[in-house]
C-alpha cells in the first residue's frame, strides 16, 4: 500500500467510529495519527495498516493542554469526541464544548490546513436537551475557532458494534417512547468513515455543514418492528408517554450511579428529550450524496450482526 505524506491525527479514534475512520485513512494511505486515552487498548488500529502506518499516542482531550506539540506536523485534525450520557468529568459541557474549541486552536497553532468535526444531526432542532445544546455550543466554538472548519452531522450511527440496535435486540421487551413517532434516518459507521475521507480529500468541503442520513427515514416503532422482524420474534411493546419515560429514565440514572456492574444507563432523561424530536436530514441540506458517498440501507447490513441475537441459531 503506498502510503500519503500527509499525516492525519484522529481525537477519539479508538471509539466506535474512529475504528472506520481509521481504517478508510489508512486504506487511502494516509499516515494517522490516533490520539487516545489508553493506546494499549487501541492496539487493534495498528492492524489497518501497513507496519508504522498508524501511530497511537496518549493524550486526553479532556486535558488539551496535554496535546499541545503532538499536532504538530498534521495535515488535518479529526475529532470525533463525544458521549452519549455524563460520567463525572466526562460531561457534555467540557467534551463537546470546551475541549472541542481548544482542540480547533491547538489545531489551528499547530498549522494544520483542514480541522473536521463530528456533531449529531439535530442539534439545532433539540431544545431542552443539554446533549445537543453543548454539540451546538461546540460546533459555533470550533468553527469560530478554525477558519473552513468542517461539521458533520449524522442520525443515530448503526453497525455492529452499536449501541442501538445491538441494545433492542438484546431487551425483553420493547420501548416506545412518545408512542414511537418519532422519526429517524440511521447512517451506517462506514459510510461515515467514508464522508470523513471524502471531506479530506475534496477541498470544497472547507467551512460547510454536512447532514448524514442514510438511504430511508423510519419511524421509532418501524425500527422496533424491524429488529422483531430479523430476530423473527414477537417483543412486546410498551409504550412510555413521555413523562413515563422521564421517570423511568431516573431511575436508570440512580441504578447506573449505584450499581458499579451497569456500564451505561439503560435510558436518560437527556435521551428523552432528544425523543421529542425528529432527527432527520433537512430539505436543503448538503449530504451524503454532496460528497460522493452513496448510503447503505440498514436491512442489508443490519441483519448480519444482529443474527447472534436470534434464537433460532442456524436459519
Amino acid at each position: 500500500m503506498a502510503q500519503h505524506s500527509r499525516i492525519i491525527t484522529i481525537v477519539g479514534g479508538s471509539g466506535f467510529v474512529g475504528r472506520y475512520v481509521v481504517q478508510q485513512l489508512a486504506h487511502a494511505g494516509y499516515r494517522v495519527q490516533v490520539i487516545c486515552r489508553n493506546p494499549n487498548a487501541a492496539l487493534a488500529l495498528k492492524t489497518a495498516g501497513d507496519p508504522g502506518q498508524v501511530v497511537l499516542t496518549a493524550g486526553n482531550i479532556a486535558r488539551p493542554e496535554a496535546l499541545s506539540g503532538k499536532l504538530a506536523g498534521s495535515y488535518a485534525v479529526v475529532n470525533l469526541v463525544g458521549v452519549l450520557f455524563e460520567n463525572g468529568a466526562q460531561n457534555f459541557a467540557a467534551l463537546h464544548a470546551k475541549s472541542a474549541e481548544a482542540l480547533a486552536k491547538l489545531a489551528k497553532s499547530a498549522g494544520a490546513a483542514r480541522f473536521i468535526h463530528l456533531s449529531a444531526l439535530g442539534v439545532d432542532k433539540a431544545f431542552g436537551s443539554e446533549y445537543a445544546r453543548t454539540k451546538l455550543v461546540g460546533e459555533k466554538a470550533v468553527t469560530a475557532a478554525f477558519t473552513g472548519a468542517t461539521i458533520l452531522r449524522p442520525s443515530v450511527i448503526f453497525g455492529p458494534e452499536d449501541h442501538f440496535f445491538n441494545q433492542f435486540a438484546a431487551m425483553p421487551a420493547l420501548p416506545l417512547i412518545g408512542g414511537g413517532k418519532t422519526r429517524f434516518q440511521p447512517v451506517y459507521v462506514g459510510d461515515v468513515a467514508k464522508a470523513v475521507l471524502a471531506c479530506l480529500e475534496q477541498p470544497e468541503s472547507a467551512g460547510q455543514l454536512y447532514e448524514l442520513g442514510g438511504a430511508k427515514t423510519y419511524s421509532f416503532k418501524a425500527l422496533m418492528d424491524f429488529v422483531q422482524e430479523v430476530l423473527r420474534v414477537k417483543k412486546p411493546m410498551v409504550k412510555l408517554p413521555f413523562g413515563l419515560a422521564m421517570l423511568v429514565a431516573f431511575f436508570a440514572e440512580t441504578a447506573y450511579k449505584l450499581i458499579p456492574l451497569i456500564r451505561r444507563p439503560l435510558l436518560t432523561r437527556d435521551q428523552v428529550r432528544l425523543l421529542k424530536y425528529d432527527n432527520v436530514v433537512s430539505a436543503d441540506a448538503n449530504t451524503l450524496t454532496d460528497l460522493g458517498v452513496t448510503p447503505q440501507p440498514l436491512e442489508t447490513i443490519v441483519p448480519r450482526y444482529l443474527a447472534r441475537f436470534n434464537p433460532k441459531k442456524g436459519w
